[in-house]
């Protein structure tokens, strides 16, 4: 017999020294996994506010916002946070590299008589993340910049003749900092920040503080499969709804849909954090209330909190309204789901 997948626990004991430092201090981590696609042509800024659902025709040079983009039925194909390019005719789509395919050929479908031009620049930029409550003062520390970005905006700014994007990202607990530029330049940086006193923060660091920020991921909490096709309504907590959905720009690829449910009444369901009593279950383990299923895992973590006595099983995932409403007891095989509610900012 195959022995049954465990879930990945995130709470080994470099890992908790490790989240400490993020939320105490600052760490450093290599943006390996993030994708860039620009845009170019006259008709960029018509064309891309029509296929996605934040306002692209607001962008100043340099600001940013987040976007889902959808189906004509309203289902979620993709995500993006799109720059308007400082000191260019350009907008930037920064995404994950592993839909960035998907995503190309999702919006290169729809572009007909438009001049509009697609280009994966992936492969020319190198990318570093800072994060943590003393961020901002290490950027200081190593001279990158005196004056921190405003939230989802890049700026071009010089360290050591050297050209960099430093981007404010979105950050709901601790602040986070983007760094792109060349391989060279990025190595520089990082050893500069190690050396002022950044950590290097692994993978199963930063996936656990996520989960404490309850950010959801495209393509692990917000899906778009043969089993789940998501709503932008369904993703309403931690704001990702409101940060990727504009009700007054004008038309879009999928509009119809998110302005029904809208003017007639809420999805469902919604995401949720979870504090979870039991065994840890797998993701996609399902919930149940009064002996019905009402809802879905989508993301389980042990996590040990900096001056905990014990380990926590915390976990994202979508439940339905009515059960958050009535404060019902929701269970799952092995335990109990607890909601959560969302994390105050370290600042």
């Amino acid at each position: 017999m195959t022995p049954t997948p465990q879930p990945e626990t995130l709470a080994a004991p470099t890992a908790t020294a490790r989240l400490a430092a993020l939320l105490t201090g600052a760490g450093i981590h290599p943006l390996t996994e993030t994708g860039w696609i620009r845009v170019t042509g006259e008709d960029r800024v018509r064309w891309l506010n029509g296929m996605a659902t934040n306002a692209i025709q607001d962008l100043q040079p340099g600001q940013g916002n987040y976007n889902f983009f959808l189906t004509a039925q309203g289902r979620i194909q993709g995500d993006a946070t799109i720059f308007a390019e400082p000191d260019s005719d350009a907008l930037l789509l920064e995404t994950s590299t592993a839909h960035l395919p998907a995503l190309i050929a999702h919006l290169d479908h729809f572009i007909i008589m438009d001049d509009v031009e697609l280009a994966d620049i992936s492969p020319t930029r190198a990318g570093l993340l800072l994060v943590g409550k003393n961020a901002a003062a290490l950027l200081a520390t190593i001279d990158v910049t005196t004056e921190p970005p405003d939230p989802l905006e890049l700026a071009h700014v010089s360290w050591h003749s050297a050209s960099i994007d430093l981007i404010c990202a979105y950050s709901p607990l601790v602040p986070r900092f983007e760094l792109w530029s060349d391989p060279t330049t990025i190595a520089k940086l990082s050893e500069a920040l190690t050396t002022a006193g950044a950590i290097t923060a692994d993978a199963q660091t930063i996936e656990a503080l996520r989960v404490l920020e309850r950010t959801p991921r495209y393509g692990t909490d917000v899906r778009n499969s043969e089993t789940a096709k998501d709503l932008p309504q369904e993703t309403a907590y931690q704001g990702a709804k409101s940060r990727a959905l504009h009700f007054s720009k004008g038309c879009y690829l999928g509009q119809e849909i998110v302005e029904r449910i809208n003017s007639r009444g809420n999805v469902h369901r919604t995401f949720t954090a979870f504090q979870l009593e039991g065994s840890l279950p797998p993701a996609g383990t399902h919930l149940e209330a009064e002996g019905k299923q009402v809802g879905e895992l989508t993301t389980v973590a042990t996590i040990t909190l900096p001056a905990a006595a014990e380990s926590t099983q915390q976990a994202l995932g979508y439940i339905r309204r009515e059960v958050l409403e009535r404060g019902q007891p929701i269970t799952y095989p092995g335990g109990t789901a607890i909601p959560a509610r969302p994390p105050k900012p370290i600042y």
